[in-house]
Formats: C-alpha cells, sequence, structure tokens
C-alpha cells in the first residue's frame, strides 16, 4: 500500500456494507463473502455492516476469514456482536469511525448514489463511483443518452415511463423483434425478458414494473456479448483488463439471472479470442464511457460486437459501477487473468478510494 495512505500505527479500519434492500439482497451478499474471506487481517481491521431486506443495519463484529457466511447470512451478528442502527445519525457515528467503507451493494439503495450520498455527507472514503456517476451509470436511459451523445454505439429502445405500457406501431417496426424489456434501474438482469411476439409485451412490462416504474424496450442486438474490466489506480491511471466473452448453453438463451448465478449455464473466455483491432476498439471505448460518466475505482462495461454494414461494432449494453464481486465474477476473474490477485484488486480498490480522499 503506498506510504501516503498506510496507517502508520495501526491497521486501516475498513467497514464493508452489504445486503440491502434491492432485489440483489442476495448477490450482495455473496459479493461480500468473498469479499471478507480475502481481505487481507494483516492490513485491515473489518468492519461488517449489514442492511437487512427490511432496511435495517446491523454493526456486526469480525472474527477472521473462516466466519465470512455466517456473517453474510447475519448468523454471525449474535447480540452481543450487533448493535441494531435506528437513525442515520447513528449510522453516521459508526462510519466516522472507519478509514474507508467498501460499499457491496448492487442495485437500487446501493448502487444508485443513495449510499454513496450518505457516505460523502459523513466524510467517509469509499470504494467506486460518486454520487451523479452511481446515479447515471444505475439508469440504463440516461446512461446510453451520455454515451451515444459522444459518438458510441448503443442499442436502439423506447422508454415506458408511469402508466405506460404499450410500444407504438412506428416504434415496433423500427426496434424489429426480438426485444428485451428491462427495469431500467435494476441489475443483474432481474425483471429482464425476452419477447419474441408483441403480444407477450404487456406480462414482459408488468414483469419489469415489479422492480421499476421505468422499463426500457430494447431491441436485440446480434453479436458476440463481451465483457471489460476498468480499474483505477491510485494516481488516478485508468486500466482495462482482458476481454471477457461469454458463451451460454443453448443458442436462444440470455444471460439472465440464472444463467449468472447457475453453475454450468454459461462460459467465460479470457481473454476473448477477438482480433487486436476489436481488442483495442473494446478497450477504448470502456475507457471512454469511464470518463463520460465520471466513474471512479471500477467499473465493468458490458458490449455487444455486432456487425454492421460488415464492420464489427462496439454496441454499449449495460455498465455496473459495482458489479458482482463474488471470486468467480467477471470482473475478479479478468484481473485475475491479467495477473492481479482477488485480495491485491481489494487492495487495489481500497487505495485507490483512500488516495483520492486525501487528494481532495
Amino acid at each position: 500500500m503506498p506510504q501516503d495512505v498506510r496507517m502508520q500505527s495501526s491497521k486501516v479500519r475498513a467497514a464493508v456494507i452489504f445486503g440491502g434492500r434491492s432485489s440483489e439482497h442476495e448477490v450482495s451478499c455473496r459479493s461480500a463473502a468473498s469479499v471478507f474471506r480475502f481481505l487481507d487481517r494483516s492490513r485491515y481491521e473489518v468492519v461488517p455492516i449489514r442492511i437487512a431486506r427490511d432496511g435495517r443495519w446491523q454493526v456486526g463484529s469480525d472474527t477472521g476469514p473462516e466466519t465470512a457466511d455466517a456473517i453474510v447470512s447475519g448468523a454471525g451478528l449474535v447480540d452481543e456482536d450487533v448493535s441494531p442502527l435506528v437513525s442515520i445519525s447513528a449510522a453516521l457515528d459508526v462510519l466516522k469511525s472507519v478509514d474507508v467503507t467498501f460499499p457491496c451493494l448492487h442495485g437500487p439503495y446501493g448502487e444508485d448514489g443513495t449510499i454513496q450520498a450518505l457516505l460523502d455527507l459523513a466524510g467517509v472514503p469509499y470504494v467506486g463511483s460518486g454520487v451523479l456517476a452511481s446515479a447515471a451509470s444505475m439508469d440504463k436511459e440516461f446512461t446510453k443518452k451520455l454515451v451515444a451523445a459522444e459518438g458510441i454505439a448503443v442499442a436502439d429502445g423506447v422508454v415506458l415511463r408511469d402508466g405506460e405500457s404499450e410500444v407504438s406501431p412506428a416504434d415496433r417496426d423500427r426496434l424489429g423483434l426480438p426485444v428485451f424489456v428491462k427495469p431500467v434501474r435494476s441489475g443483474s438482469s432481474v425483471g429482464v425478458s425476452r419477447v419474441d411476439d408483441w403480444d407477450d409485451l404487456p406480462r414482459a412490462v408488468a414483469h419489469a414494473k415489479e422492480h421499476d416504474s421505468k422499463v426500457l424496450v430494447e431491441a436485440a442486438i446480434v453479436g458476440r456479448e463481451i465483457d471489460l474490466a476498468v480499474l483505477q489506480r491510485p494516481d488516478g491511471e485508468v486500466e482495462v483488463g482482458p476481454a471477457l466473452e461469454i458463451n451460454l448453453k443453448g443458442s436462444e438463451g440470455f444471460f439472465d439471472f440464472d444463467a449468472k448465478y447457475t453453475s454450468g449455464l454459461a462460459q467465460f473466455t479470457i481473454p476473448a479470442e477477438i482480433a487486436d483491432e476489436h481488442r483495442d476498439q473494446l478497450a477504448d471505448a470502456a475507457r471512454r464511457i469511464f470518463g463520460i460518466l465520471g466513474c471512479a475505482g471500477l467499473l465493468r462495461v458490458d458490449f455487444f460486437l455486432a456487425e454492421v454494414d460488415g464492420t464489427a461494432v462496439p454496441v454499449l449494453n449495460e455498465v455496473n459501477t459495482m458489479p458482482g464481486f463474488t471470486e468467480l465474477s467477471q470482473f475478479p476473474q479478468m484481473w485475475r487473468v491479467a495477473g492481479l490477485s482477488y485480495s491485491q484488486l481489494l487492495d487495489r480498490l481500497l487505495e485507490t478510494a483512500l488516495t483520492r480522499a486525501n487528494r481532495s
């Protein structure tokens, strides 16, 4: 760890916030379990902070990597080790006692700028993007508007807001079939459906609206699914890891929640077997998107490498400011292939957060 961010007489006190009120609560817990296992206890004093599905906060005691599963399940947060937080001021008191925070939260109430605003109010350094970048990146509509304005290709789509459930005949002709129906502000493919017949659209929209009042109906893109991992160094330089290609079992499937979190349904190829020219195009687009959205720390950028008039073109699918973070998730796997272990990746993220805070 760089000398300017190391604690001289004690370990760095790092809070890991996980769980949360979103539909990705379980995904967050899985990510946090890996973070707890791989944080180096010779460097860090770890403070587990669990947010229950109903929004209650709990602070636990860390007794080492072997207790990771118990902590994230809540079973390890027994009465004598837990302080239920019943107010924002109480939460701020705990957060103010740490040196840095890892908000290992996915989806609404965690990845969308809300927890980042709380941490900014508390003056606590944290891993990842700030309020505006988190909010813009979580909202697929605004992400694509910002990126498209800078000349990067995105899929065509229609946004349905409160009270809207139909796509006009003109829009149907333009989008064609199939389309994908998605909650605009959700991740892990929660609430996403593929529609091959317009008669099935109302059902798909209703399913998406279980997770968000704003729904995106998006044209299907034919192309290879390629993910890029962006990582910021403590000095501010931005790196892009080896490209990852997603290969699914079954030609009609898509990378939905089950495919992401069920072993054997998807295969990752790292590095993706693509031409150097295409690899460079994708890496350049990922760096640009990181800057366009004003991100910090890390970002996973998901593309389709599509054929447009005989030319391969990167088309943005979506971004994740706090991607899945289990040891088997795409983001850590890409950096492992690049030579950065999971523990080293955590060190990098925490160093960058601390250094950025020292510069501000």
